[in-house]
């Protein structure tokens, strides 16, 4: 089966305090064989991205409600006048708050959702095809 990969550079921005924010590049990446998940590469002044990986469903609610609790919330806000989608990220390294343009991120998860839509992801976990393998004498 091939596998397709939807991709989109993004400026997000990390929020330090009400008033101060600063542009963070990164990718946002989703593969068809692992239809569940998001990936966010953010580029940061390291050797190697940061990535996070959640699932693709809280993105796509965290668009339109407030979603998610623990270590990934998601909700859809204004900022200066402008649609946002703000990302709550948390783990024992730090905390972080990012805003992404939600006209972008939208258009961006139609196309994931185009590759593979809703109710779709199991079909495309090759499942029936590893346990045909497996069981193959």
């Amino acid at each position: 089966m091939q596998h397709t990969v939807v991709e989109r550079e993004l400026e997000l921005r990390l929020i330090l305090s009400p008033e101060r924010s600063i542009p963070v590049p990164a990718r946002l990446g989703y593969r068809s064989d692992d239809p569940y998940a998001v990936h966010i590469a953010f580029h940061i002044d390291s050797a190697h991205p940061v990535t996070w990986t959640f699932a693709r469903e809280l993105l796509v609610e965290g668009v339109f409600r407030p979603c998610g609790h623990g270590d990934v919330r998601v909700w859809p806000t204004k900022a200066d006048g402008r649609g946002v989608v703000v990302m709550a990220l948390g783990s024992p390294d730090g905390d972080a708050l990012l805003e992404a343009p939600a006209a972008q991120l939208s258009a961006w998860l139609e196309r994931t959702l185009r590759t593979v839509p809703r109710g779709a992801e199991t079909g495309r976990l090759g499942i029936d095809d590893a346990l045909d393998h497996l069981l193959a004498r």
